[in-house]
């Protein structure tokens, strides 16, 4: 029998983006940090299977993993902060478990019987909870629960973990209780009532919690009193009871738990045995240091529809962090709405003072004109330019129409009769009709070309790197368009796709179909963003 596996559970009360996403990773990041096997998991209450289908306005964006699987953009920070790639087992929602127990059930697994929330459901959500670690391969598991405690979505859930607490031994589990409390600026006072009436609700669930970690505002801080008052009315030790303040940037979160000890009363809590040399802190210290203390700022400006809600861009905007603390630089984003762009006459004004132009993935139509006239800029400009997914088909349109002269060359996804599809449908993708997990998902290989950015960039010459599109480069072009100056960065020899262009002349410009936003890591900078950032301030230097 191999040994015990200790779970803990985060739950979130009172409202919602409070940042159990965040707490989970930081306190993933501090128990690796102890020498300690950590993984995460998300449990979603939503009824869709995935998150592949949502729009990014609701959900934010959808972080695609190394097997395929569409996932919460909360599974991006756990990446971020564990520096481990997470597999399908760790993430579930309501709709794909209800969707597993009605398959079995079609299949008559459940030999006629009457199929219901409990036993089956709850059944089937412990399994997968257990699943993460089924060969021991982690010491701790963190399961984060989405939602807010007492929406009515999340019931199976809750009631599921309460099952699975007596099933594996209470002491082999934690229970972390996110909440907030609110700063009342007439009573000039924080006020708990909130907080506790959402551990009642927990209570009333048969769940209790072991810890609270309370969010707090505008240096509004938490303070003994506050805590005490908590712990009685809550039932929880003072000494359990945690803030989680505003900071300036989410990597200070451990951090800050850290030195409330945190960390180490979880370890207590669950009886486990650890290296105490917290190896990781020093890093992460330094890291913070460095973004609060840049010494020099470069502008970059993203093109893209859906900047009302930045967490459509997260991985993109953490990546360019990453990649900025590294060099000791500050990145600041310059917004620029691609579907206005497209009726602005005045594109140095808007351009003005921007070291490089990022235009990101996405899907649609709208605001298409307004990226392609950001590459066209950004290559006239000799302006740094990264393009990618959606960004680099943009850049092939541009010098397709712009340096080739193919009239109103586009991609079919925007124009089915174009006369000249320079992007185009992938063959496999032709008869499908489901939009749910239907495109070309996961981690495929790229055969980097030497003498290339990429090669400079990566410094090898085969990466892998996560995919989500179903238009590539047409190859039917592929010849006119080297003639004029196009340079092919990375190939998929297997599907004969191309993964990467460049143009000859200019001192940064790189399309990539892949999504290298996906595999930045705190501790790993990109080597892509890396190098874009790195040519933003050349770029800066010498203009």
């Amino acid at each position: 029998m191999g040994h015990q596996v200790k779970y803990i559970f985060v739950f979130g009360g009172v409202i919602s983006g409070l940042g159990k996403g965040i707490v989970a990773s930081s306190l993933g990041y501090l128990l690796k940090s102890k020498g300690l096997r950590v993984t995460i998991q998300k449990l979603d209450p939503y009824l869709n299977v995935d998150p592949g289908t949502m729009n990014p306005f609701q959900h934010g964006e959808v972080f695609v993993l190394d097997d395929g699987s569409e996932t919460d953009l909360d599974l991006g920070h756990y990446e971020r902060f564990i520096d481990d790639s997470l597999k399908s087992i760790n993430t579930t929602s309501s709709g794909r478990v209800y969707w597993d127990v009605l398959k079995r059930e079609r299949k008559g697994d459940y030999l006629g019987d009457t199929i219901q929330v409990i036993p089956h459901i709850t059944n089937e959500i412990k399994r997968r909870i257990l699943a993460v670690s089924k060969n021991d391969d982690y010491d701790i598991v963190i399961a984060e629960v989405g939602g807010t405690v007492g929406d009515i979505e999340g019931l199976p859930f809750y009631e599921a973990i309460r099952q699975f607490r007596l099933e594996i031994g209470k002491d082999n589990t934690a229970i972390i209780h996110t909440t907030l409390l609110p700063f009342i600026s007439a009573a000039g006072e924080i006020k708990t009532k909130p907080t506790q009436h959402s551990v009642m609700k927990l209570r009333e669930i048969g769940l209790e919690p072991d810890f609270l970690v309370c969010r707090t505002e505008h240096n509004n801080h938490l303070n003994e009193s506050l805590k005490q008052k908590l712990g009685l009315f809550c039932n929880v030790q003072t000494n359990n009871v945690f803030e989680s303040p505003d900071v300036e940037t989410i990597y200070e979160i451990p951090l800050v738990l850290h030195k409330q000890e945190f960390d180490s009363a979880i370890i207590k809590k669950l009886s486990i045995e650890s290296d105490s040399q917290d190896k990781n802190i020093e890093y992460l210290d330094d890291f913070v240091q460095k973004f609060k203390a840049p010494e020099s700022k470069v502008t970059i400006a993203i093109c893209g529809k859906y900047n009302e809600l930045h967490d459509a861009y997260k991985s993109i905007l953490e990546a360019l962090i990453h990649a900025a603390t590294k060099n000791k630089i500050k990145a600041n984003i310059k917004w620029i709405d691609s579907e206005k762009l497209e009726s602005n006459n005045n594109l140095n004004s808007l351009f003005s003072n921007v070291q490089g132009v990022l235009i990101p993935g996405g899907f649609g139509d709208r605001g298409i004109e307004g990226k392609i006239l950001s590459s066209k800029y950004a290559r006239e400009n000799k302006i740094p330019f990264f393009g990618i997914c959606l960004g680099m088909q943009c850049a092939v349109i541009d010098f397709a129409r712009n340096v080739c002269n193919f009239k109103n060359a586009n991609s079919t996804e925007f124009n089915v009769k174009t006369d000249h599809p320079v992007i185009d449908i992938m063959s496999d993708q032709i008869d499908i009709k489901d939009k749910g997990a239907t495109m070309r998902l996961g981690s495929y290989a790229c055969q980097i070309s030497k003498d290339s950015i990429l090669h400079s960039s990566y410094g090898k010459e085969s990466i892998q790197e996560r995919h989500r599109h179903r238009y590539e480069f047409n190859n039917v072009y592929l010849k006119e368009m080297e003639l004029n100056g196009l340079k092919v960065g990375g190939i998929n020899k297997k599907l004969n796709l191309v993964e990467a262009i460049e143009i000859d002349g200019h001192p940064w410009f790189v399309g990539v179909q892949f999504h290298p936003e996906l595999k930045s890591r705190l501790m790993s900078a990109h080597p892509l963003f890396d190098s874009f950032i790195q040519a933003a301030r050349e770029y800066k230097n010498s203009n």
